[in-house]
């Protein structure tokens, strides 16, 4: 059998459609669709039903594509692993990360990761919603907040702070708030991503705690579009520091209760269970710890003021 077939068969599978799978693999449609075809005269068994709009899996197919995904990610590993002796970092380095913090850290670190390696590339995907590494032939995600128990292996690489912030148009009522509650009445943007969007826990030294349930006037399912609902004025929220940095510097947004902290969240790298981690993973990672201290030393001099 021509393993080579197996990527094709992956790729169709990843994308749904044998013209998104040529452009991935760079090679044309009647290639991808020829070797399918090969390696399911191979098998003896269809292995993708072509629908006008989609190309999907047949039963025997989402088995087989389970086990061509270890398959083909043991083969990356076993040729990353020679190529570990290379003086520098080689191949396409897959990513995942949630909008806010991708598009606000990782991407500028990226742009500096291909810069100084230009034998890699990277394909980074943006989504708030947990990706299956494994299936999706991911290397690496970076996932912020509070870390949910699995079979992944991660290091924590930052951490950061959530903060209650608001525009401009509410500043007298930031600066005359004392305690929590005297909050709790504004207007406050709801972000829905989130698991309790409306209640709050405060904390001021060791012993002072309040929980608070705000009042939405505004929800909204994405972080960045809780953040320009608050540079809009549409009423206060929590955002996590490293988003409103820039925002605190210029004075477009403040801080309400500096005084008074929420709970702080983790900055983590995960990866698939395996022995070995790829160079390109490695020289990434400490590339984006360097940076989010970077980060955190700004966020400290907009915050801490």
């Amino acid at each position: 059998m021509n393993l080579n077939r197996l990527a094709y068969f992956a790729a169709v599978v990843d994308t749904g459609s044998f013209t998104r799978a040529a452009e991935r693999l760079g090679v044309t449609k009647a290639v991808v669709s020829q070797q399918v075809a090969h390696l399911e005269q191979d098998l003896r068994t269809t292995l993708l039903v072509r629908t006008t709009r989609r190309v999907q899996p047949t039963e025997a197919g989402r088995m087989f594509h389970a086990r061509c995904v270890l398959i083909l990610r043991e083969a990356e590993d076993a040729f990353d692993e020679l190529a570990q002796a290379a003086a520098e970092p080689t191949g396409i380095l897959r990513i995942t990360a949630p909008n806010d913090y991708g598009t606000a850290v990782v991407v500028a670190v990226l742009a500096a990761f291909t810069a100084r390696y230009p034998a890699c590339r990277v394909e980074l995907t943006l989504s708030d919603d947990t990706v299956d590494l494994v299936s999706g032939r991911i290397d690496m995600a970076i996932r912020v907040g509070w870390l949910a128990d699995s079979s992944l292996q991660a290091r924590k690489i930052g951490s950061f702070r959530q903060l209650l912030v608001g525009a401009p148009a509410f500043a007298d009522q930031i600066s005359a708030a004392r305690d929590p509650e005297d909050l709790a009445a504004l207007p406050f943007i709801a972000n829905m991503a989130l698991r309790e969007p409306l209640r709050w826990h405060f904390s001021r030294g060791d012993l002072e705690r309040r929980a608070v349930n705000m009042q939405a006037s505004i929800a909204i399912d994405t972080t960045p579009g809780v953040l320009a609902a608050v540079r809009a004025g549409g009423g206060l929220s929590v955002l996590p520091d490293f988003l409103v940095a820039d925002d605190l510097a210029s004075g477009r947004l403040s801080v309400a209760l500096p005084e008074w902290r929420l709970p702080s969240g983790g900055i983590y790298s995960v990866y698939p269970a395996a022995r070995f981690r790829p160079t390109k993973v490695t020289a990434f990672v400490e590339m984006l710890i360097a940076a989010e201290r970077r980060t955190r030393l700004e966020v400290s001099r907009q915050t801490d003021q």
